[in-house]
């Protein structure tokens, strides 16, 4: 995952500094050194570092820190505002028009995930911002770039408006936009061509486009993976275009992650999303702050809870919470909880977005834990429904048909059906103090936080 590297480097630079009474210029100097070690090696741009550097120097200074009786606490705040600050101070939304049609462009090079990342801000769009979305395939240099958007509007039940590829995308567009007036639509992605390089053709099109629709937003997607490369092409496309946000793709990816980070000091032009998977869903709005507690290892809850609220069916956690307080905690109950999970990704990710849980993730093969998990799932799936409900009544004989059937040994039913016992057990135990008011009340533990279920573009952090 990119940052994951930068975490732990940062981490390891704090730790110089943690629980020092008063903090000295050699302990500072011995910090910064490491974070800059640190950013450079994530390919952040030097003269990003520089800056960054020179700005909690002076920080450092002005708020007496080499005197505070929490030196490090200071420094990391220093630190994390300056981080801040370089990712883009706020989240920035999506600039829809009140009246008449939002338009988007969708702008990029091959191979950076432009078409993909047309469909899931248009998901962004119709599930959490509440938009009427059209998507028009304009993209008629590859030709399966038309298909690929009838797929991804398909999965996400929105209209694909599109006339082929032996039109010019000019003409694509000009139809398009009519069909969206004529519909009713308030929002509308043009996806348009890309090209493997930059070059006068594609960008006098894409320049053609722009003047024809006069967009609110034109988002162009950059590869997390190809370094600093991200930096030219983002200071190419804005010389022509008025780019307004970069959406930031692969970031679940080996990459080292710092070009994300250079992008806006640079270019001026902020990270809107950023991409952290293939699946439809796994792409969100860019929150600077979110992101530097991340990099700094303090975890993101915020992130989190909306993930359990997007992807967890809380009716149903709700009533399967309750059954294992009351102890009528069955197989069934384990195995919509095994669903749950899968839902959230992998383990190791979320373990990060817990304060304190960093270190932990790291020690997590997300591999090995899917596999069991898969295993597990098998085994239950394997039983009748009275097994499920009542594991005493099981022998010998039901075993071995229930390993058979799942394709595991003995062993491991005995295995799982141990830990079945011990959850059933703790749960039941947790269900008492929760009665006895020791514990607090997992109904209301459940239920959403206060404005989370409104749209993204009217939530307050």
């Amino acid at each position: 995952m990119a940052f994951d590297s930068l975490t732990d480097k940062f981490s390891k630079a704090f730790r110089n500094i943690s629980g020092k009474g008063k903090l000295s210029e050699k302990n500072m100097e011995d910090m910064l050194k490491e974070v800059r070690l640190a950013l450079l090696e994530a390919d952040v741009n030097y003269k990003v570092v520089k800056n960054f550097l020179e700005n909690i120097k002076e920080k450092a200074l002005g708020q007496d820190v080499y005197k505070a009786l929490n030196p490090d606490q200071m420094v990391l705040k220093i630190v994390k505002d300056e981080l801040i600050s370089l990712l883009g101070e706020a989240e920035t939304q999506l600039a829809y028009l009140e009246n008449g049609i939002t338009t988007i462009m969708m702008v990029g090079l091959q191979g950076t995930g432009k078409t993909t990342s047309c469909g899931k801000i248009a998901k962004i769009a119709m599930k959490k911002d509440n938009r009427k979305v059209l998507l028009i395939a304009a993209d008629v240099v590859r030709p399966a770039a038309v298909e690929q958007l009838k797929v991804l509007g398909n999965s996400i039940g929105a209209h694909v408006f599109e006339i082929g590829t032996d039109y010019p995308s000019i003409d694509v567009v000009k139809q398009g936009m009519k069909y969206a007036k004529d519909n009713d639509y308030d929002t509308v992605f043009i996806d348009t061509a890309g090209r493997l390089h930059i070059d006068d053709a594609l960008m006098g099109e894409l320049s053609d486009i722009e003047k024809l629709v006069k967009p609110q937003e034109i988002l162009l997607t950059v590869d997390a993976m190809s370094g600093q490369d991200i930096i030219q092409v983002a200071a190419k496309f804005k010389e022509t275009l008025n780019v307004t946000g970069l959406i930031a793709t692969k970031m679940d990816g080996d990459s080292r992650g710092g070009s994300v980070l250079s992008v806006r000091a640079i270019t001026q032009v902020p990270v809107k999303f950023v991409g952290v998977g293939e699946k439809i869903d796994e792409m969100d709005y860019f929150y600077p702050e979110r992101m530097a507690d991340r990099l700094l290892g303090m975890g993101d809850v915020l992130t989190l809870i909306e993930q359990v609220q997007d992807k967890i069916d809380i009716e149903e956690s709700e009533k399967s919470a309750k059954r294992m307080m009351e102890g009528n905690f069955t197989m069934d109950d384990m195995l919509t909880q095994f669903a749950q999970l899968e839902k959230m990704g992998p383990l190791g990710g979320l373990l990060k977005m817990i304060p304190g849980m960093g270190q932990m993730a790291g020690q997590i093969d997300d591999n090995k834990a899917g596999g069991q998990m898969k295993k597990s799932k098998a085994i239950i799936q394997s039983m009748t429904k009275k097994e499920k409900a009542d594991t005493s009544i099981m022998r010998s004989s039901h075993k071995r048909r229930i390993a058979t059937g799942s394709g595991v040994t003995v062993q491991d039913v005995n295995k799982l059906i141990k830990q079945y016992e011990q959850m059933k057990v703790m749960m039941k135990s947790m269900g008492a103090m929760q009665k006895s008011g020791k514990m607090p009340d997992m109904d209301k533990l459940m239920k959403p936080q206060k404005g989370m279920n409104l749209p993204m573009s009217k939530r307050r952090y």
